[in-house]
């Protein structure tokens, strides 16, 4: 009787100890993006019969974004991000933090999203501009093999108010390219 115990106390181990081993699909917690987007103008200077590697299309805005968030369930997060913005036709600098909602309308195999933001214009300095910024944006999100990590491609609208009594105003849109981990 002692060798049944023994032997149904190694398979139960066993068969626990195998069990533990399936990763299941992480659908909650704390999540990391790192992103770089760019503002698209067409070039003035642009024309199709000459060949003097004039491109159609100029990037006029730079933006790198760190994102820290928590995510709610497949559908819905929340995240806090720190985003330095440059445009180069205007010369201008923006330190923008602020909160992001992202809910997936269509959550498959990969996402479709739309996100809202808001939040302020941090000047640390006199190179970068006070205000605050508005942001909504939509995109699409690939996973990986195991469904943790992930890339986000899309198209964001940003409008940002800055200046004497936030009076002058910047508006864009632009291609982002996100990487996410999980």
């Amino acid at each position: 009787m002692k060798h049944f115990y023994l032997l149904f106390c190694l398979l139960f181990s066993l068969s626990h100890l195998c069990y533990s081993q399936i990763r299941e699909e992480k659908t909650n917690g704390l999540f990391y993006k790192i992103s770089l987007a760019t503002t698209l103008t067409v070039n003035e200077n642009y024309t199709i019969n000459t060949d003097d590697d004039e491109t159609l299309l100029n990037p006029s805005a730079f933006f790198f974004n760190n994102t820290v968030g928590y995510q709610f369930d497949k559908r819905t997060m929340l995240g806090l991000n720190l985003e330095y913005d440059y445009h180069s036709q205007q010369g201008l600098h923006f330190l923008p933090a602020y909160l992001n909602f992202q809910h997936n309308v269509i959550a498959d195999d990969d996402n479709v999203f739309v996100r809202f933001g808001y939040g302020t214009l941090l000047g640390l300095s006199r190179d970068f501009e006070k205000g605050n910024l508005y942001k909504i944006g939509t995109g699409v999100q690939i996973f990986d093999d195991d469904y943790r990590n992930s890339i986000l491609i899309g198209v964001d609208f940003t409008r940002k108010r800055f200046g004497y009594r936030t009076l002058e105003g910047l508006s864009s849109v632009s291609i982002f390219l996100e990487f996410m981990l999980f």
